[in-house]
């Protein structure tokens, strides 16, 4: 490494401004993690008598059932309602959550 800094940098140091950008990337992740783990997001099935709800962190918050979807002959049916209503609030949270990532990359693959 030659003397006063990283070989390759103009100046032989290391460029602040590219710092101070990392620095603000860093916040604008933390204040969109947070935001994206505050929201909630909904999915229906069967016409909507099974609704979901899950959180940003993925995890299931409500769960509602139209009493007129409780059939004991036909409890399969609800099942397969109940899991996809929950599927589908996972893959909008997913969404969301990979949208503001590349609006915070500016479409970068970064990993995450």
């Amino acid at each position: 490494m030659a003397r006063g800094g990283f070989r390759g940098m103009p100046g032989g140091g290391v460029n602040m401004n590219m710092i101070k950008q990392a620095q603000k990337m860093q916040q604008d992740l933390m204040k969109m993690q947070e935001e994206l783990e505050q929201a909630s997001y909904e999915a229906s099935a069967g016409g909507g008598v099974v609704t979901a709800t899950v959180s940003g962190k993925r995890e299931l918050t409500a769960l509602v059932i139209d009493p007129e979807a409780v059939d004991p002959d036909d409890v399969e049916m609800l099942q397969d309602m109940v899991m996809a209503a929950v599927n589908e609030a996972l893959r909008k949270a997913e969404s969301a959550a990979a949208t503001n990532m590349s609006k915070l990359t500016g479409g970068l693959n970064l990993g995450f």
